[in-house]
């Protein structure tokens, strides 16, 4: 059987509903995004920094 067709077991060992599913991917979802944010800001304030010091030199 296709994992779409069983339904998934939570810790409780009662099958979790679609909308908890749902929730736990946004949420996880959410987590990576908020992640990759926090990267990209580092990212872009030390290459921010290298630029500044190229122009103040």
């Amino acid at each position: 059987m296709s994992e779409e067709t069983v339904p998934q077991q939570g810790g409780t060992g009662q099958p979790k509903g679609l909308l908890q599913q749902m929730e736990e991917l946004m949420a996880a979802l959410n987590a990576d995004l908020s992640a990759l944010d926090a990267d990209l800001r580092s990212a872009g304030d030390a290459e921010r920094g290298v630029v500044e010091e190229e122009q103040a030199g």
